[in-house]
């Protein structure tokens, strides 16, 4: 505010001046009648320092109105009373051309509008004798009236103005010397008042200026305030150039009075040394105001600079103290305790990432209390405040990283304590197995005891040292858990009890090594417990055996769980004179449980190996992706498909960190249960076939941006010896890898309870990469205008080698002329089955992915197959909608072949069932194998399609599977058009349907499910219990495996069981050797009355 105090005094002293030195009337306020030289300043002076002001010869005078008279005279005495207060005035009247009345008219108008101090006037009477007669005369009786008003001197020539006024002060018109230029005196007059008047609205507007920076309210927003400043600096700035405007000006208006070229003392006469004065006494005071203003906006500038720097300053530390609060509540979540090995791994790992954030922020904030410290060497106005905020950041940094000390202290104390447990366990384990495996034999030779002997001396050399709860130092005591400490005394028990043992076998050994000259007596194995070998322990005490069983926990198995493959050691104390040794070694198959733990082992640590490589990419490359320090690095269009080039990686990580790995290593101590941990997370292996089915799209783009420098600057953090694509890889390696180790595992389980559910998982983990192999087969399926999704779920895709096949009705002529088969890529579907020609996309031969382009479609329900094609046995027949299209296919081998015509078999079955009601196989209780079905329909072969000249009738419900026959069977699909007609009056007696099998003997006793018409009476007898008159609707609906029917008398309302000569008399199929069944196309006996 003093600044601003400061500006309001230096404009109000210029003020002061512009009074003192400006008229307050201006020459373009008097009008034109100064221009007319009515009246003006000569400069000259009389006695006492009297200004002389001159009124010409002017035969207009008498025209001039009184207002602009009094204004002219007015304005003529302004100037010298402003420089002057009381100065004295001399009129000089010219009137020698003019009469007494004009001059008698001008000293009225005189004496009425002189606004001054008139101290005499001079009047030169007319020249003429006439007019100077009437004058002196008029005078004479009029001068009482003017010399009462004001001294009148009436002049008879020139010579007599110089006894009242000096020759030099008198211009030339009058006989003086006095130089006077009336245009020049305009001109000058003008520019002064014209200075005076800029000078004037300058101090205005450096005063509005400086009461409207004084009186800014500072906004709260960063992005107001640089908009506050930028529009006072160019308000600044525009003022600043009026200031120089005006300056030039003003030096330009000097610069011209110097030009003059007249002497000073004709500038003493002129008066031109007060207008030099003036400009000069201006022109300091407008510098002196503008030095004021500049040092008030400048303070006012640095002001609101300073108020921007606290604003972003304090926006800093809230979001440095937010983040600290963040950091010091993740600390506070994180436990600092924990009783397992993995469980303390993890937390050291949560550890490790929220150290890394909390260097990150506490970098950050260093950068602010770095800025804090500048802006107080910079003598900020809120120094306080800003040391404060200081001080607190600082502060908060250093209970957080102590806070994070204390628990990484905590963290390592109780891993190392937990390492030491597990080797103490593990080697009491190494133990326990040491002395299992130290069989009766052994003991019998010297040799083989000192070597028994040497073996236990090295093993005890690298024993733990004792681990108690006394020899814990202060610092392990204060982190303690209930269950920790349990484990640190169950774990000293374990080891004093395997060094107890192993002291006893040492004496035995050794007692059994200086008796080794005498003969040595065998102990055979105990008859009750044959298969259970002993271990002994020797001692010469006693002469009675003591036998006790000491449970041991070994690495693998749960010691609270009771399970016939716990682990027991029983140890036999042979006290009797005559020395006997024994062995011990566990229950069970040793080496299958090693090699089974082992495996487990290793799927373990590669689990958890893989999870710190799905993190490492995830925090390495993905979350770099939105580091603004590494934008420079990365292309605009890559940042936007993060997600395709990482797929659904963050959700498998997710999957396998939270969830999957807990669950292995949970099997570690009871691999058993591996297998259900596969079965129970069945569902969320789903998310690799996401994975697998976008790898195409980000191997594409990877190839795209490989030398992207974002990449090599990542790899180079990260110190991965291989580029990003090859860790893209990895879900795809582990999901082979899953069902490698599932192999080994039901190798060495083979007898166990576990196998079922291994052989369940390692199944499941198979079919999980079939389904991910045909998805990306599916994925690249082009030109189907239709929702793939709508044909359900894929069962089975491969290429096949396809021939037009001999169809009903007439050929087309590119058919007849083929012969070479066309390749396509076969996809079955549940609904339909698609035909494709793969493609292969343009690029280098390794980086080349196939498409499929669409060709054609079959609707299964419209499907039937044949098996068999004479010549190749790779290959079968399709035929769709009564043969209308028939197509040869043959697969790659056999074994393809078979397994894809169970698969069709098994789609048709289903959709059979499903238009019956019946429970529909799942799909892995897939139907038997073609070759060996009990029941199965046939279908023209591809030789006798044309001789027969019929379409395939679809198939009725089949509550069993099919009757096995000898030959070629095809398999039809549900019909489209067939409706169940129930009022039998309607059907047509002249409809047929030709024989549906390959020959007429082996289509003899085929019966199939469906609705027949009775031919013949049955014959009752004891095991028969339905009546079937000929003429009755029947319906056929399962076999069971003694050959009998399961048969519904529609028309009578009866069911029962018929053997199947009894079907076949009913029928007619005994004398006639074949069954017709009821369609729309011919009339015979026995008609079939619905197909689904």
């Amino acid at each position: 505010m003093d600044g601003y105090y400061s500006l309001l005094k230096a404009g109000s002293q210029l003020e002061n001046t512009l009074q003192q030195v400006t008229v307050p009337m201006s020459v373009n306020e008097v009008g034109g009648y100064i221009e007319k030289q009515v009246a003006y300043l000569s400069g000259g002076r009389g006695e006492d320092s009297s200004v002389i002001i001159t009124l010409p010869e002017c035969s207009a005078f008498s025209d001039i109105p009184e207002e602009a008279l009094a204004k002219v005279l007015t304005y003529l005495t302004l100037i010298p009373r402003r420089r002057q207060p009381g100065v004295k005035f001399i009129i000089i009247l010219d009137r020698r051309l003019d009469t007494w009345s004009a001059i008698k008219t001008a000293l009225a108008r005189i004496a009425a509008s002189f606004p001054g101090n008139l101290h005499l006037v001079l009047v030169l009477r007319p020249t003429s004798f006439f007019q100077r007669t009437v004058t002196d005369i008029g005078f004479r009786f009029s001068q009482e009236d003017f010399m009462l008003k004001m001294p009148v001197v009436m002049l008879s020539s020139v010579t007599d103005l110089l006894h009242y006024v000096d020759e030099t002060q008198l211009t030339q018109e009058f006989g003086g010397s006095l130089e006077y230029s009336h245009g020049d005196w305009l001109v000058l007059r003008k520019a002064i008042e014209n200075f005076a008047v800029t000078v004037k609205e300058i101090a205005q507007m450096l005063q509005a200026f400086g009461t409207e920076l004084a009186e800014t309210e500072l906004p709260d927003e960063g992005k107001s305030i640089e908009l506050l400043l930028m529009c006072h600096t160019d308000k600044y700035r525009k003022l600043k150039g009026e200031i120089r405007s005006v300056i030039r000006e003003a030096h330009h208006l000097l610069s011209n009075l110097e030009a003059s070229g007249l002497q000073e003392d004709l500038r003493n006469r002129w008066g031109l040394s007060q207008d030099w004065d003036t400009v000069q006494r201006l022109l300091a005071q407008l510098r002196d105001m503008e030095m004021v203003f500049d040092g008030f906006f400048d303070k006012h500038h640095l002001k609101l600079h300073q108020y921007l720097q606290l604003l972003r300053y304090e926006q800093s530390f809230q979001e440095n103290r937010y983040s600290l609060d963040k950091l010091s509540a993740q600390e506070q979540a994180l436990s600092g305790t924990a009783d397992t090995l993995p469980k303390t791994e993890e937390l050291i790992r949560a550890l490790d990432t929220l150290e890394s954030q909390a260097q990150d922020e506490m970098s950050r904030i260093q950068v602010t209390i770095l800025h804090g410290h500048q802006l107080v060497a910079s003598h900020h106005y809120a120094l306080e405040l800003i040391v404060q905020h200081c001080k607190e950041l600082r502060h908060r940094c250093d209970r957080l990283s102590a806070a994070l000390l204390t628990k990484r202290a905590k963290l390592s104390h109780t891993r190392d304590l937990l390492l030491e447990l597990e080797e103490v366990l593990h080697w009491c384990d190494e133990g326990a197995y040491l002395l299992a495996g130290q069989l009766l034999e052994d003991f019998q030779v010297r040799e083989s005891a000192l070597a028994a002997l040497k073996q236990l001396e090295k093993f005890l050399e690298g024993a733990p040292a004792p681990l108690s709860l006394q020899d814990l130092p202060a610092e392990c005591q204060s982190f303690l858990t209930p269950p920790l400490q349990a484990q640190i005394e169950k774990a000293h028990k374990k080891l004093t009890s395997v060094q107890g043992l192993i002291g006893t076998r040492q004496a035995s050994l050794k007692k059994l090594a200086n008796r080794q000259t005498r003969p040595v007596q065998l102990v055979t194995p105990r008859p009750e417990n044959p298969g259970r070998p002993k271990s002994a322990l020797f001692s010469p005490k006693h002469g009675v055996d003591i036998k006790f069983t000491f449970d041991l926990s070994l690495p693998g198995k749960r010691t609270t769980r009771k399970s016939p493959t716990s682990r027991k050691i029983e140890v036999i104390h042979d006290y009797q004179e005559n020395p006997s040794s024994g062995c011990s070694s566990p229950e069970g198959e040793d080496a299958s449980d090693l090699l089974r733990r082992q495996v487990m082992k290793e799927l373990v640590e590669t689990e958890r190996i893989y999870v710190d490589e799905l993190l490492s990419v995830l925090l390495g490359y993905r979350a770099e992706m939105d580091n603004p320090a590494l934008a420079d690095l990365l292309p605009p269009t890559l940042r936007s498909k993060r997600d395709v080039l990482f797929g659904n990686m963050p959700e498998i990580y997710s999957f396998h960190s939270r969830l999957f790995l807990h669950d292995l290593e949970r099997c570690l101590d009871s691999p058993e249960g591996v297998g259900a941990c596969f079965l129970e997370r069945k569902q969320h292996f789903q998310l690799y076939e996401r994975y697998c089915q976008n790898k195409p799209c980000s191997e594409s783009l990877w190839r795209q941006y490989s030398d992207c420098a974002f990449f090599q600057d990542c790899q180079r953090k990260l110190e991965h010896k291989l580029a990003l694509d090859s860790y893209l890889l990895k879900p795809v390696q582990r999901l082979t890898k899953y069902q490698l180790l599932l192999k080994e595992l039901l190798k060495c389980s083979m007898g166990c309870e576990c196998a079922p559910e291994l052989q369940g998982a390692l199944a499941a983990m198979l079919e999980l990469l079939k389904s991910v192999n045909d998805s990306m087969h599916q994925a690249a399926i082009t030109g189907y205008e239709g929702e793939l999704s709508q044909l359900g779920r894929l069962l089975m895709q491969g290429p096949f080698s396809v021939w037009p096949g001999r169809r009903r009705g007439p050929t087309p002529m590119k058919d007849l002329t083929r012969f070479k088969p066309m390749q396509r890529h076969l996809f079955l579907y549940e609904q339909a089955l698609l035909f494709c020609k793969r493609r292969e996309e343009h690029g280098e031969s390794s980086q080349r992915t196939p498409s499929y382009s669409f060709k054609h479609c079959l609707k299964m329900s419209a499907v039937g197959i044949t098996e068999n094609i004479k010549g190749d046995v790779k290959k079968f027949e399709i035929w769709y909608s009564g043969r209308e299209e028939v197509y040869v296919l043959q697969a790659p081998s056999v074994e393809i072949k078979m397994t894809w015509l169970t698969e069709i078999r098994r789609v048709l079955t289903n959709q059979q069932k499903l238009l019956t009601g019946s429970p529909v196989s799942e799909r892995g209780q897939l139907s038997p194998p073609l070759s060996s079905s009990p029941l199965q329909r046939t279908s023209p072969s591809s030789e006798e399609a044309e001789s027969c000249q019929a379409s395939p009738v679809p198939v009725e419900l089949a509550g069993s599977p099919p009757r096995r026959h000898r030959h070629r069977r095809s398999w039809p699909g549900a019909s489209n058009s067939a409706d169940v007609c129930e009022d039998l009056d309607e059907w047509s007696a002249a409809s047929n349907l030709s024989v549906l099998s390959d020959t007429e003997e082996e289509d003899q006793g085929l019966l199939l499910p469906g609705r027949y018409r009775a031919q013949m009476d049955s014959q009752r007898s004891e095991n028969q219990s339905l009546l079937v008159k000929s003429g009755d609707i029947i319906q056929l609906l399962q076999e069971d495996s003694e050959g009998w029917w399961l048969v519904k008398n529609l028309s009578r309302k009866l069911a029962g069981h018929l053997p199947v000569s009894h079907v076949h008399v009913i029928l007619g199929l005994a004398s006639r050797g074949q069954c017709s069944r009821l369609t729309d196309r011919g009339n015979v006996k026995v008609r079939k009355l619905s197909s689904p």
